[in-house]
Order: C-alpha cells, then structure tokens, then sequence
C-alpha cells in the first residue's frame, strides 16, 4: 500500500517543483538560512500541490488511463487503490495545503491558488485543446518561479521568466512527441484526445521554436544589462553550453530513444544530463557567488 500510494502522489515528480529555487539561487541570498527555509516550505507547498492535483487528474481521466499502455498500472485504474480512498487522500493534502497557507506572503498564495486553478482546469478542460495543453504545463512551471520570487519577496528577471516558459514548452511538447510515437492512429483518442490534432511533424516543429527560445532568451538573459550589473561581472555566459547541451541531449534522448514522455525519468537516470545539470549549477553558483 505504502508503494501505491507513493505512486499515487507522483513523488518522483517533485522533482519538478525544484524550478521554485530558482530564484533563490539567482537572488544572491542562496547560502542565507532564512531565505532557504522559505524556499524550501515553497517547495513542499507545490509539491502537496501537485500530488492533490495528480489525484483529481487520476480520478477523472481513470477509463482514458485504463487503455493507456503505461498509465493502466497506476494505482487507481489498475484498481490497487479505490476511488474513495484516493478523495480521502486528495481532502487530506488540501487540509494541510491550507495550514501551510496562512504562514506564507500573500502574493505566493495567489500563486498556489493559481496553480491549482490552472491545472484543475487543465485536467478538467484545457488538455483537450491543441497547443492550449502544452501552453497549460509551461504555465505551471512559470508559477512555480514567481512563487519562489513570492516567497522570498524578490524580483525575477523577464528573461529568466521567458527562458522558464519556452523549457517548460519544449518539455510539454516532446512529451507530446513521445506519446505520438508508442500508440497507432487507432488510440489517440482513447489515450489522449487532444493526440488526434497532434502529428509528429507539427510537434517536430513546435520543440525546434521551443528549443531555440530556450538557448536564445537564456543567452539574452547571461549578457543582459540588468545581470551584469547584479552579479558584477559578464561571466554568467559561459553557463549557455550546459543548457544547450542539456536541450541537445534531451532531443537525442527522445528522437533516437523514445524516452521523452517522462521527464522525470531522465532527470534521474541518465548519467550525462544528471552531470550536466550539476556542472551547470555549480558553475553558476560559483560565477554569481564569486566561489573561486
């Protein structure tokens, strides 16, 4: 039971709520205790977040998740956990969302508020609209940056906000490209509606913008004037070769290896973008933080 309700939570993927750190580590405050626990409660509230949420899009998409060839082994459509068990679960985690809620700045509480509005709707409506779908997830990934800018009451660069949109974009739109390519036209729209508005050339196309957005607004946000003068010198450039290397290596994953419907996955199992994503984070601590 402890394993099925793991996967119920979708544990493994808090892994995305990390994008809340952002901020901090761009803020100058990043080795301040005080900044960090803030964060870190910022953290746990989306990652209660986005388990309430995961259970509410599990209780409603439980027949489209049967005839999916992976999502039919989830706990609730496999039927390991019931339905009821799984609203006790969901009222449970909203309970301790809202304690949580009343300790914390007001603007990231809209914030939370908005990214459990954006993905309700999300499950309930928006997935089943071409491009809306895609453009959905790269909102919940841009709330959870402002939310760690919230929490700690700091600006968040536009580019730093673009560069967080197009990624989130690309991620959403190779997962796209992945499910495209392990069901027939026959199961589109049993799997996933919004797959039949969906074809392989068009998400080809949509993840070559995403990814140029990505590399592109990151580069402008190294070299900005605005970045130079907060971290005191021009060096934040040479971060630019890991993210081009770590969308480079996602595309191959994906293209050659047909891995890019799980993120999460990826982040955790292959080797040269686990490294990359230290490199790239070490590099940038020791740029901005003068670490030498």
């Amino acid at each position: 039971m402890i394993k099925n309700y793991f996967r119920l939570l979708r544990v493994p993927q808090w892994i995305k709520n990390l994008f809340v750190f952002v901020p901090l580590m761009f803020s100058l405050h990043l080795f301040e205790a005080g900044y960090f626990i803030s964060t870190f409660k910022a953290f746990v509230i989306f990652c209660l977040a986005s388990s309430f949420i995961y259970i509410i899009n599990d209780i409603i998409d439980i027949k489209a998740d049967a005839a999916h060839p992976e999502k039919k082994h989830r706990p609730l459509p496999s039927g390991k956990i019931s339905k009821k068990l799984a609203w006790v679960t969901a009222i449970i985690i909203l309970f301790l969302l809202i304690v949580l809620s009343f300790i914390s700045p007001i603007d990231f509480i809209y914030l939370v508020i908005s990214f459990i509005l954006l993905n309700i709707f999300y499950s309930i409506y928006f997935k089943h609209i071409v491009i809306l779908d895609v453009f959905s997830i790269a909102a919940g990934f841009t709330i959870r940056v402002l939310g760690g800018a919230a929490i700690i009451e700091v600006p968040v660069s536009s580019w730093l906000i673009l560069t967080t949109m197009f990624i989130s974009l690309f991620l959403g739109v190779m997962k796209r490209h992945s499910e495209l390519e392990q069901i027939t036209e026959q199961d589109k729209t049993q799997t996933r509606k919004v797959l039949a508005d969906y074809s392989l050339t068009f998400t080809n196309q949509m993840a070559n913008v995403a990814a140029a957005g990505v590399i592109i607004c990151y580069a402008l946000y190294t070299v900005s004037q605005r970045t130079v003068t907060v971290f005191s010198n021009e060096n934040l450039i040479y971060t630019t070769p890991f993210v081009v290397f770590g969308i480079f290596r996602f595309m191959y994953l994906e293209y050659l290896n047909q891995k890019g419907e799980n993120t999460t996955q990826i982040m955790l199992t292959d080797i040269p973008m686990i490294m990359t994503v230290i490199l790239y984070a070490a590099t940038t601590i020791m740029i901005i933080y003068k670490v030498f």
